[in-house]
């Protein structure tokens, strides 16, 4: 009954914002305004409250800037604990995808050094005679390698990946079937590293958080950032402060393709408004316009019923931070610790969320605050708002229980 309440008044929230005047369509004329943003402060604060966060950090703007901001509770889930802000600090969990692994990937497509065809065994003769010679780095980034996860115990963890890998009894042939799995990403960790020579995080250092002057994204932040950092909940329920939730990337060292990478709402803000700049931001060219496109463009995959871009998800079962209002051409990605990014060309616009997640049973309750997030910034910072008017009807869905 408490959860059907909540869900009521923060409908009537996005409905309000959806019909009163006309400021909803000139969001950008005043971000600010609190008539128009209260709803979201709303969101985080009720989540607070029913402990599912201990805080939340959300940022919306476009290719020029950041249109609004919002940062409520604190680092614990305490009275007396230090607030959060746009500069602390998250372990972003599976946002090191795509914003660590898949660019350093596209740089090395850029310069040619690998191709999307590339067999995986070019780069990991461990997988010759395996019967998986035809998996590509292209099924890599799409988690259409038929690879999936297994538990890790050994002393060389890395190649216990790769060998549990190389030797699955069970997997499905590479292709058209989606199947979403962190080896993917642990093993693209790795070619980058085969590649350049240098690990995943002096390559993402040097190519591409330097350059954006990203100073908050890093792996194994330093002591002296602990005080900046939202901790997150380890498996005995102990905060973990500076140190990577996920046990696999831990094993890794902290430098994993698929988990380890720390970074703030204004970091990754900047992160976006490259990609929304056509790869490049403050004259700083990261990426050329071609090869934001390539990352970005669909494939569609299980029958069409899900659509990934290299990386980054379209549609699929964990796209829940895409909400109603974002276009067909939008893309995003989550991360367990409570992190969610969606960026929409079409629309000139993104939203990111950063919490320190304390409930993780609660899976649709808390992917239903990414959507709701997402629905009411696109419905109130869309700068297509008046050609691409947000589809009412599915607001009005919001009402049923």
């Amino acid at each position: 009954m408490e959860r059907f309440t909540v869900r009521i008044l923060s409908t009537l929230l996005i409905i309000f914002s959806l019909i009163s005047c006309s400021p909803l369509l000139h969001a950008s004329d005043d971000p600010m305004d609190a008539g128009r943003t209260a709803t979201i402060d709303f969101l985080l604060e009720q989540a607070i409250s029913r402990g599912l966060i201990a805080g939340g950090v959300v940022v919306v703007g476009n290719h020029d800037g950041v249109l609004y901001r919002s940062a409520r509770g604190g680092r614990f889930p305490t009275a007396d604990s230090a607030p959060l802000t746009e500069r602390t600090m998250f372990d972003i969990a599976s946002l090191t995808k795509v914003f660590a692994t898949t660019p350093a990937v596209m740089k090395l497509l850029e310069t040619g050094a690998i191709n999307l065809t590339d067999p995986l065994t070019r780069w990991f003769p461990e997988f010759e005679g395996s019967g998986r010679e035809d998996i590509t780095i292209l099924n890599l980034l799409t988690h259409t390698s038929g690879l999936d996860d297994s538990a890790i115990s050994g002393g060389a963890p890395l190649n216990e990946v790769i060998r549990m890998a190389a030797s699955e009894k069970q997997w499905r042939l590479p292709g058209n079937r989606f199947r979403y799995a962190d080896t993917n990403f642990i093993l693209l960790g790795e070619l980058v590293r085969r590649v350049t020579g240098a690990s995943l995080d002096r390559y993402c250092h040097d190519n591409l958080y330097g350059p954006l002057a990203m100073t908050d994204t890093m792996f194994l932040p330093p002591a002296e950032r602990i005080p900046s950092i939202a901790p997150t909940l380890g498996s005995a329920r102990e905060y973990l402060t500076g140190i990577v939730q996920d046990e696999v990337a831990r094993r890794l060292g902290g430098v994993a393709g698929h988990a380890g990478l720390f970074s703030s709402a204004q970091d990754l803000a900047r992160f976006a408004r490259m990609l929304l700049g056509g790869g490049q931001l403050d004259g700083k060219r990261i990426f050329s316009e071609r090869v934001v496109r390539q990352m970005t463009a669909p494939y569609f995959y299980s029958n069409g019923a899900v659509v990934r871009g290299l990386g980054w998800d379209m549609e699929s079962p964990y796209s829940a931070p895409r909400g109603d209002f974002f276009s067909e051409m939008s893309f995003g990605h989550t991360g367990y610790s409570g992190s969610s990014v969606w960026i929409d060309p079409q629309r000139d616009l993104f939203v990111i969320l950063l919490t320190n997640r304390l409930d993780y049973r609660d899976i649709r309750l808390f992917n239903q605050l990414r959507s709701d997030i997402s629905t009411i910034s696109v419905a109130v910072f869309s700068s297509h708002a008046k050609t691409v008017p947000p589809n009412r009807s599915k607001v009005i869905e919001l009402l049923k229980p």
